[in-house]
């Protein structure tokens, strides 16, 4: 994860230099830990990589990080993740609408996120990204793992030309990926 995160700064500082401005400073050890003690979560080693990186982007910026998805700080990530949770049996009746071991990364601003699943809902691989749709039904995998997923951002960045990136900055898909699920 080190050596993924340390080509996506480099990349990023290359060809988005405004966008890499408007990402937030590292969070340290000490404050993932107080947000853990406070969320009464455990976080998994590479997603606390990825905040000792960067915590996300600052919120008045709009620009997307990856597949017209903004990178949200892991505050806010916490936050969303118990409020969502507390709607389970409530708002949320159907079974894996949403799901207690889904913590949403990345978000388009209008109830959709990119979720690190640490369960491995539907595969039964922990640590797989899965897409939540707060109006429709269907569970997207889309990769096996976060250094995956940002490894294939990387690959974008590299085999783009710098200038040429659309808006929504959408690398290819994985070998494999998505594997689609319904919930119903």
């Amino acid at each position: 994860m080190e050596t993924t995160l340390a080509n996506l700064e480099h990349r990023l500082k290359e060809n988005r230099a405004d966008y890499f401005r408007c990402l937030q400073p590292p969070l340290t050890i000490n404050e993932i830990c107080h947000l853990e003690e406070k969320y009464q979560v455990k976080l998994p080693g590479d997603l606390k990589a990825l905040y000792q990186w960067k915590n996300g982007q600052k919120n008045d910026c709009y620009k997307a990080f990856v597949n017209n998805s903004m990178f949200i700080p892991l505050g806010e990530v916490l936050d969303i993740a118990a409020e969502l949770t507390s709607m389970i049996g409530f708002d949320f009746d159907v079974e894996n609408w949403w799901n207690e071991q889904w913590i949403p990364v990345f978000h388009n601003g209008g109830g959709d996120y990119i979720c690190y699943d640490t369960g491995g809902v539907f595969t039964g691989r922990k640590g797989q990204l899965i897409e939540f749709w707060h109006a429709d039904n269907n569970r997207n995998v889309i990769a096996p793992s976060l250094t995956v997923f940002l490894s294939q951002l990387n690959n974008y960045y590299q085999s783009v030309p710098n200038g040429k990136f659309d808006e929504y900055i959408s690398p290819e898909t994985i070998d494999g990926y998505p594997k689609i699920f319904m919930v119903e």
